[in-house]
């Protein structure tokens, strides 16, 4: 395999395994839609909020890291998405902008929004984070409406150098009308649930919330369930796009993710272990005592989604099938950076393991203790 092909393979696992690591993070959303369910009196609402805001940060950093990561190494990619579906983008940018200045200035004096309107806040990014998130990536599945010019690229005629364009007036807000990315995005959202509320179970010392997230768990788990093996039964049964990386040509396959799985055993491996560790934490969840359902179920998550992520991108896939032009489709092979910037940026990438460790080691630190009443009462320092 030459070094670009090498390079290319090596990235997309990066960005899918951000990627994976964003939507197990995104229990922080889930938990949050609980906050007007669950959360009954604003003391209960103040430790749901108090035990989500230990980890906000790590979802919000890993959602602008996974954003840079996919720009430096497939900017086509970026410049097609993001400039193109930008009604899409710019909802989870506003979701996510809203979140932020709830957790910091909801408990603050002179807050002159109120409590509520900052719970609201937080409320709605709890459900439109995860169902946006998951609508967006269904369409690396489903294609989207876009053509590329790449005989543009350094062109130095700014009135003719767009690279891309978006063949719809609504700019990425068409996706919704495929069920496949709306199942997508609503299966998101309940995992977000789910894995909020076993978060909610590992981390608050509280009987009466921990009651009542074990209650609510089970229909989040069977709606997660429901969407998600509509989704996953969907595109394996689905015509994907090939592309020949000698000559670029972008074909149709019929069943091409299920091809994907069963030539690549090592991913299709991955995917059988997230699903197991998937159901495994919800199980502990649901039928024991056990507070620990957040861990299987969340080394699940970040499995499952890597697997689906590298059966979109890798053995030769179009990771972005164009609905309006097939063979503008984007592949890792024709939407990456240069062989430089590629090699440059994978140095850096050694790093990554320490941030891992040190991000491990900082929730461990954080969450010695199960957070009560008590502790919320006596610190200065709360969301």
């Amino acid at each position: 395999m030459e070094t670009l092909t090498l390079l290319q393979h090596y990235w997309w696992f990066l960005v899918a395994l951000l990627g994976a690591l964003l939507v197990f993070l995104l229990f922080v959303q889930g938990g949050q839609s609980f906050l007007f369910s669950i959360g009954k009196t604003n003391e209960e609402k103040s430790l749901m909020v108090n035990a989500l805001g230990r980890k906000w940060e790590f979802t919000f950093t890993t959602l602008v890291t996974f954003g840079g990561a996919f720009f430096a190494s497939f900017p086509l990619f970026y410049s097609t998405s993001f400039g193109g579906a930008f009604y899409v983008w710019m909802a989870i940018l506003l979701v996510f902008v809203i979140q932020a200045v709830s957790y910091e200035f909801r408990s603050k004096a002179g807050n002159f929004l109120g409590l509520k309107t900052y719970d609201t806040f937080l409320f709605i990014n709890g459900c439109l984070g995860p169902l946006l998130i998951g609508t967006a990536v269904g369409t690396f599945f489903t294609g989207a409406n876009f053509a590329v010019d790449t005989a543009n690229i350094g062109n130095i005629d700014a009135a003719a150098a767009t690279i891309s364009h978006w063949t719809t007036p609504w700019h990425g807000l068409e996706a919704v009308l495929d069920y496949r990315n709306l199942s997508l995005g609503l299966a998101v959202l309940f995992l977000a649930r789910s894995l909020g509320l076993l978060y909610f179970l590992n981390t608050i010392d509280d009987a009466t919330l921990c009651d009542r997230s074990r209650r609510a768990l089970r229909g989040n788990a069977i709606a997660f369930l429901v969407f998600f093996l509509l989704f996953f039964v969907s595109i394996l049964f689905a015509t994907g796009w090939s592309v020949n990386p000698e000559t670029g040509i972008i074909t149709p396959e019929p069943y091409k993710y299920l091809h994907n799985l069963l030539e690549m055993p090592v991913v299709l491996i991955l995917c059988l272990l997230g699903v197991v560790g998937v159901l495994w934490g919800l199980a502990l969840g649901l039928f024991t005592q056990s507070r620990k359902g957040i861990w299987p179920a969340g080394i699940g998550t970040v499995l499952a989604v890597l697997s689906l992520l590298l059966i979109a991108g890798w053995n030769n896939t179009a990771y972005y099938p164009s609905l309006a032009d097939p063979q503008s489709s984007l592949t890792i092979y024709n939407s990456s950076s240069s062989e430089f910037t590629l090699s440059a940026m994978s140095i850096v990438s050694i790093l990554i393991p320490f941030v891992v460790a040190y991000i491990w080691y900082s929730w461990r630190s954080i969450n010695r203790k199960r957070l009560t009443h008590t502790e919320i009462e006596q610190t200065d320092e709360k969301y």
